[in-house]
């Protein structure tokens, strides 16, 4: 028997959208033991199928038909009651990001304690034991320091184990996990799989999880069931979905996953130097209640020299010190220590007035777009408002955004429109714009792509090479994802605890890395080395 079952389930989507229906008669089964990945684009209907299995849909989304069977119980219609007493003891859920899952004003030991205080009559003390067995069975170490502390005193991948604890206290029958690797690097991704894979074993768990990541998919599936606008359009064991497709639509997504092949392109090595770090640090004094404070180095010694032209990309870890440097370089924080040369000038330790014309020469992209624009502002006024306040009549700001919106690809209407009525992709399209319509010398795109689907972020990958290409701009990349750093930059700075232990041309990087820590990045890689099926052409996807 299923752990769970779908029939022919549909849920409604409110008059007035895009189609009839977020879920459109999907039917599927998870077995105890197995991982079933449910993969496709944003906007496919993924979230909401878990969302109806754990009874949480929004009443914006009426459920319209089918069945919903856990263990041979149909849930389709259960009271609250119900699905509260099945929520944690026979199915749990892992959100994709912890920090807002997690009550920040509670401690990690009182959020896994409510759930065995709601659901089991265990003493105080017996469900501290318990609390202790699950936190060092997600292998989290110094178990008593964890459980004092509050969420934002843990890494991400702290936090993330601490919902896994939370998920698997009560040993659930069905795990639902919801991209819960997305916003990881590759280190703690692959130790969070890993730990997934071992305690599913252990336990006898059915998981459906829930990514865009074939890399993920390679790694850990038993079955894959791709979704497309709400309808199931292929299902079928690992193999046989990622190696042998037969929907064009699995097929455009594989084509569009990025490999660790660098792209071998080699920027001119007499290009005019943009931007050069000499002896760049950045340390923070962490102030704690009792005690003094302590200096937390979070860059240390950073050389680093872009061209015009030329794309260089900064991987590492979370808290490697990647965007701490970008930062300093845009000047949204002040560097410590060292120089930091736009076009020979250095800039490290001017005042607030004397950057002021330098900084159209820099811009950056943020890695959430929708966090990056102000939500109650249309995207012209979000794109021309630096030009006007260097002093571009708005007559001419208005054209340049006109210009800007065609060269990413959006039409020129875009600018009376308002941020929630784009996509994902598309919203990361009017930050690239907003940045550009500046004329800037250097762009810095932060993590730009890591949030979105593999097909808009090949899109978005393809449209900032040619506007790279086209501008002659030079472009810092930082990213935690190597896949993306092979296919954009032609140069590559490893960090590692706010050190650069490993730079050079990305062919050489990637073929042949020296550092042990670059070495172990690219081991980390999920689902290296799998061959993945050969795409046909296929059509571009909707809704980019």
């Amino acid at each position: 028997m299923s752990v769970l079952d779908l029939r022919n389930l549909t849920v409604g989507l409110p008059a007035g959208g895009e189609r009839a229906a977020a879920v459109a008669g999907v039917s599927l089964a998870v077995g105890a033991q197995e991982i079933v990945c449910l993969v496709g684009e944003s906007g496919s209907g993924k979230s909401v199928i878990a969302q109806s299995v754990m009874g949480l849909l929004p009443k914006t989304l009426p459920l319209k038909g089918g069945a919903i069977s856990l263990q041979g119980e149909d849930i389709t219609r259960a009271p609250e009651n119900r699905l509260r007493e099945l929520r944690a003891t026979r199915m749990s859920m892992i959100f994709q990001e912890p920090m807002t899952a997690l009550n920040p004003v509670m401690r990690c030991a009182d959020q896994i304690d409510e759930v065995l205080r709601f659901h089991t009559n265990l003493s105080a003390a017996a469900r501290r034991g318990k609390t202790l067995g699950v936190l060092r069975e997600v292998a989290l170490p110094d178990p008593e320091r964890m459980l004092a502390s509050y969420p934002h005193q843990l890494s991400g991948g702290q936090r993330q184990r601490i919902m896994i604890a939370m998920a698997l206290v009560l040993d659930p029958a069905l795990l639902i996990a919801d991209e819960p690797t997305t916003a990881l690097d590759v280190t703690t991704q692959a130790q969070i799989l890993k730990l997934i894979l071992d305690l599913q074993k252990r336990h006898g768990t059915g998981v459906l999880f829930i990514t865009h990541d074939f890399g993920v998919v390679a790694e850990i599936a038993h079955r894959v069931a791709v979704l497309r606008m709400g309808e199931l359009v292929e299902l079928g064991t690992r193999d046989e979905v990622l190696k042998s497709p037969r929907h064009d639509y699995t097929r455009m997504l594989i084509g569009s996953v990025p490999t660790l092949q660098p792209h071998g392109r080699r920027a001119a090595a007499d290009a005019p130097v943009v931007l050069r770090t000499r002896g760049l640090a950045k340390t923070y004094a962490e102030r704690g209640w009792f005690g003094p404070a302590r200096a937390v180095r979070a860059a240390e010694d950073v050389n680093l020299e872009l061209r015009r032209g030329q794309t260089l990309g900064i991987v590492g870890e979370s808290g490697s010190g990647k965007s701490t440097v970008a930062r300093c370089i845009v000047r949204l924080i002040d560097p410590t220590a060292g120089e930091i040369r736009i076009d020979g000038a250095d800039i490290a330790g001017l005042g607030a007035a004397a950057l002021r014309p330098l900084r159209r020469k820099v811009q950056i992209v943020f890695q959430d777009p929708y966090r990056s624009l102000n939500p109650r502002r249309t995207v012209g006024e979000a794109i021309i408002e630096g030009p006007l306040n260097y002093g571009l009549p708005r007559a001419e700001a208005l054209e340049r955004a006109r210009r800007l919106l065609e060269l990413v690809r959006l039409e020129p209407s875009a600018l009376a429109r308002f941020p929630h009525q784009f996509s994902g992709g598309q919203r990361q399209r009017i930050c690239i714009a907003r940045a550009l319509a500046m004329e800037p010398e250097l762009l810095v795109a932060d993590e730009a792509v890591s949030a979105l689907d593999v097909s808009v972020q090949a899109q978005v990958l393809q449209l900032l090479e040619e506007i790279r290409t086209r501008l002659e701009l030079a472009m810092l990349f930082i990213t935690h994802d190597l896949r993306v750093a092979a296919q954009v930059c032609d140069q590559v700075a490893v960090m590692s605890q706010g050190r650069v232990v490993e730079v050079g041309p990305a062919e050489e990087i990637f073929l042949r890395p020296r550092h042990e820590y670059t070495r172990a990045l690219f081991e980390a890689a999920p689902g290296r080395g799998f061959a993945f099926g050969a795409p046909a052409p296929a059509p571009a996807a909707a809704g980019t």
